[in-house]
């Protein structure tokens, strides 16, 4: 079922008529030009930009709600609730693809030749060519699972009451312990250090993707999104929580212009990207000034990421 954070801040920002959703993606980065950004949304929501600042609406095909994108090996894929892919060879016009399962997909993510989707009940599922998928052992049945990520030859994925889990191949999955039963909800890789966010403020770091460190971050909001560029660490999250790190040790609390929540962030072609509530989208160069951008929806923003 929908990840804890889901229902979690439905309730909290009910409060302040703000609609709920949670941030999943991938972390990517890149320094050319003729990339693309590409934020998703509730009820089939897409926007794409070339720089971040003007957002274009495009057409997905479906009503579910999608909550990541990614791209690799000359495709780009966007995943959603009931086991929706989307599938772009441009990253503007998209074709709907099966995914062999009903499970809300989370997250996505390319390395190593190898495709890697996860969501609900546990699920992981492979491909090397977007079109089949294989459902591997993710040592869970129950629990969800959130944004994949490939690096340091590594792939790594987070969830539900503090699940780490790694890979060399995408095939075979093992369990770390990361000390915590707080749910994950991020994690990216700079800097020779995993870092890894998510409830009440917790920020997890490793060298080795094994063993985990807690540090303090200075904020008991939740922890959506984290990632690495500019030489910076940056972690957003509910209420306009913006943090960024030089080490992924020592976090600064950074002013982002809004209280409205984050759900969604990227870093790529020399811009952070965060996403949210409402349609809220800023950008930043340097992870501690904020710009506030016209998205063209008021709808729930969930996930964004650059396709290089």
């Amino acid at each position: 079922m929908k990840k804890i954070l889901h229902f979690f801040l439905i309730s909290l920002f009910s409060l302040t008529v703000i609609s709920c959703a949670k941030k999943s993606d991938t972390s990517s980065s890149s320094t050319t030009s003729s990339g693309l950004y590409v934020a998703v949304g509730y009820t089939g929501t897409i926007l794409t930009s070339t720089d971040a600042t003007t957002w274009t609406s495009r057409t997905s095909g479906t009503s579910n709600n999608l909550w990541a994108h990614s791209s690799g090996n000359g495709v780009s894929i966007i995943v959603g609730d009931n086991g929706t892919i989307l599938t772009s060879t441009d990253g503007t016009t998209w074709t709907l693809g099966t995914s062999g399962t009903s499970n809300h997909l989370y997250g996505v993510t390319y390395g190593n030749s190898t495709l890697i989707i996860v969501g609900d009940n546990g699920t992981i599922l492979t491909s090397t060519d977007a079109t089949t998928w294989t459902s591997r052992t993710s040592g869970t049945t129950s629990k969800w699972i959130d944004a994949p990520i490939y690096k340091n030859s590594t792939f790594m994925t987070i969830g539900q009451d503090g699940m780490i889990l790694t890979s060399t191949d995408g095939t075979t999955w093992t369990s770390r312990t990361s000390g915590t039963s707080n749910d994950f909800y991020d994690v990216t890789y700079g800097n020779s250090t995993f870092v890894a966010v998510g409830d009440s403020g917790q920020i997890f770091t490793s060298s080795d993707g094994t063993s985990w460190d807690n540090r303090t971050s200075g904020t008991t909001n939740d922890l959506t999104g984290v990632d690495y560029g500019n030489s910076t660490f940056v972690a957003v999250g509910i209420n306009g929580t913006i943090l960024s790190s030089a080490d992924g040790i020592t976090w600064t609390s950074r002013t982002s212009g809004t209280t409205v929540g984050f759900t969604g962030f990227d870093y790529g072609n020399s811009i952070f990207v965060a996403v949210g509530y409402s349609g809220l989208i800023s950008t930043s160069t340097d992870g501690i000034t904020w710009t506030a951008r016209t998205s063209g929806t008021s709808i729930q923003l969930t996930g964004v990421d650059y396709k290089e």
